[in-house]
């Protein structure tokens, strides 16, 4: 068997082109990496896979044959966490499924299912509190538009819950982290790459940008929290706890008056 190391465009099909090619040849894969992430490595061949949608959809296929429906979404999960070498683990995890006769999502004694399982787990609660913590802002353009910077790169697992849920306006929810967005144009949902404005923050309501009466929301918004919010009873700790400081930037009611 040959050594290398495989690159690929970072993208989900990408990775499954990867292990098609890995299986196909009988390599003996040192290391995979994204060609934005990749370094160098001394005495190993490096050699960048071309993304094939065809053969991404066979890898797919047979995983989902082999594995629960958990299962699957586990190993999409972890690889949107971007977590360095997760490919690495992800490939063991998939060579592992292959080669047993039983469904192996549940199988925690190896190492690599186990640690698949944890970072599954911690990309899921990132999910969810995306979905709790999106806050709309209206634009002039008569669009809502909401900035998230999530830890992991949970925009493809959170288009179907807001897609749901404000299915009744024009919004879009942009990664500020990752330079891409989530826009529905009332009739579907599509992955948009930009740069935002030189001049726009994205933690401000610039009036340059949004329509005038959000401001008067914000103040309605705000004013809201604080008439909720019962001073004996406050509980800061557990209350960074249900909602890191990481977050509040984005959040209206965060917002100084």
């Amino acid at each position: 068997m040959i050594d290398k190391r495989l690159t690929y465009d970072g993208t989900f099909d990408g990775f499954l082109s990867v292990i098609f090619y890995a299986f196909e040849c009988k390599l003996n894969v040192v290391s995979i990496q994204s060609e934005h992430a990749s370094q160098n490595a001394l005495f190993t061949e490096t050699e960048q896979v071309i993304t094939e949608q065809s053969k991404a959809n066979r890898v797919w296929k047979g995983l989902k044959k082999i594995l629960s429906k958990t299962g699957s979404h586990q190993l999409y999960y972890a690889f949107l966490s971007e977590k360095e070498g997760v490919e690495n683990v992800l490939y063991d995890y998939i060579k592992y499924a292959f080669s047993q006769k039983t469904q192996v999502d549940k199988d925690y004694a190896h190492p690599s299912v186990l640690k698949i399982a944890q970072i599954a787990k911690m990309v899921g609660r990132e999910k969810h509190r995306m979905e709790a913590f999106v806050r709309f802002r209206l634009t002039k353009d008569e669009i809502y538009f909401a900035s998230i910077e999530p830890d992991f790169n949970v925009l493809p697992i959170i288009s179907k819950h807001f897609e749901r849920r404000y299915a009744d306006q024009k919004w879009l929810i942009y990664d500020v982290k990752r330079h891409y967005g989530l826009f529905y144009d009332l009739n579907s949902v599509e992955f948009v790459a930009m740069q935002l404005p030189q001049n726009f923050d994205a933690t401000k309501t610039n009036q340059d940008f949004f329509n005038d009466q959000e401001f008067e929301f914000q103040k309605l918004w705000q004013g809201y929290f604080k008439s909720t919010n019962i001073e004996s009873r406050k509980n800061m700790a557990l209350h960074i706890r249900h909602v890191p400081k990481r977050y509040w930037k984005y959040l209206s009611e965060k917002q100084p008056d």
